[in-house]
């Protein structure tokens, strides 16, 4: 389908590519100069050949639809902007989550949608023992892995089913802020960064003045937010949170690396104490199409916590390897799982795998 720019609004423009990104299943949309309107679907990036090749002008204008005054004055000054975005169309009201930026002096945006209802875990194919960690009164939970492999839906997902089961105070803080909780059981305050709130810092510290029980911070990017999440988890609050990180061995010693090393002993004894699991989650084709989780789990008992406290993290991967009998997954087993159901391939495990060579013994 040609665009005639001469008839045709850039929101009448949005509509017709919203509908094929929910016709097509797509979970992304990418508008970038030189090229056509590019969506994924299951895992795959398809350039929509329909499509008119987009323009500078284009991407200006497309961009500017989704963007209010204030935020377009903030992208057009700081050449990067993440935002939430509704669009109500023909299909229903959608919801996403976007980046724009400025590659080579043109305007581009990465879009994602935001399903309308939170899934549950066991929809989303999770491990059962996350609902534990839900009923947790404090203590310190971290999703990791790297973008776009759901990490930000198991989170929502997980306090969802607090709103469902616990009458407690939830504070989520978020930029921006992605799926739209309504109060059941609990009270859920949603805060945006920079709309609602300063920062992810300054949030944190007001959690701690407003009655919250439960604190979910969308992603933990300094120092200083680590740790007052650490602190507010030490405190009597559950705390939820993300990293990109590759798996739990990983993420510990990055906690630990970002603080200066005259207190690298003081975090070590803060997050021996406060964590309470760690699930590193990544998104895989399937055989029959679509994508299937594959995670690990790490859950602080003490062998974990001394560990930890004695800065002997290079032996947590053998805890996790070891440690089914106490609920927690290893990579390894979970690919080597998927593979003998049928549900993935042996090139996608091993693709996958961080030890190869341990995942043929298992498969």
């Amino acid at each position: 389908m040609c665009y005639n720019k001469a008839v045709m609004d850039y929101r009448s423009r949005i509509e017709i590519l919203v509908e094929q990104i929910i016709s097509q299943g797509a979970s992304d949309l990418h508008l970038v100069v030189g090229m056509p309107p590019v969506i994924r679907v299951s895992g795959t990036l398809t350039p929509l050949i329909s499509e008119s090749i987009l323009d500078a002008q284009d991407t200006v204008g497309l961009v500017s639809e989704m963007l209010s005054p204030e935020q377009k004055q903030i992208f057009f000054t700081t050449k990067e902007y993440d935002f939430s975005w509704s669009f109500r169309s023909k299909v229903g009201d959608i919801r996403f989550r976007g980046n724009a930026y400025v590659g080579r002096g043109s305007v581009a945006v990465a879009l994602r949608i935001i399903p309308q209802q939170i899934p549950k875990l066991s929809e989303l194919k999770l491990p059962p023992i996350l609902e534990m960690f839900t009923t947790r009164k404090q203590g310190f939970f971290l999703v990791v892995g790297p973008m776009g492999h759901g990490k930000s839906t198991t989170i929502a997902s997980m306090i969802d089913r607090i709103n469902q089961t616990r009458t407690e105070h939830v504070v989520t803080i978020e930029d921006p802020i992605e799926f739209l909780f309504t109060n059941n059981k609990s009270i859920i305050d949603q805060r945006e960064v920079r709309i609602d709130t300063a920062d992810f810092q300054t949030a944190l510290k007001s959690a701690f003045r407003q009655d919250a029980n439960v604190i979910m911070v969308g992603e933990m990017r300094t120092t200083e937010t680590i740790s007052t999440a650490v602190t507010a988890a030490e405190t009597g609050h559950l705390v939820l949170s993300t990293l990109h990180t590759n798996n739990a061995v990983q993420t510990v010693d990055r906690i630990i690396d970002s603080f200066a090393a005259e207190q690298q002993d003081q975090i070590r004894t803060q997050l021996a104490g406060s964590l309470i699991g760690i699930f590193s989650q990544r998104l895989v084709p399937r055989i029959a199409g679509g994508l299937m989780p594959v995670c690990e789990l790490l859950i602080n008992n003490d062998a974990v916590a001394n560990l930890i406290r004695e800065n002997r993290t290079h032996e947590l991967q053998t805890v996790i390897e070891t440690g089914t009998s106490d609920g927690m997954i290893d990579m390894n087993r979970s690919l080597a799982k998927l593979v003998r159901s049928g549900e993935i391939s042996s090139e996608t495990a091993y693709a996958r795998s961080w030890n190869p060579k341990i995942l043929a013994g298992l498969i």
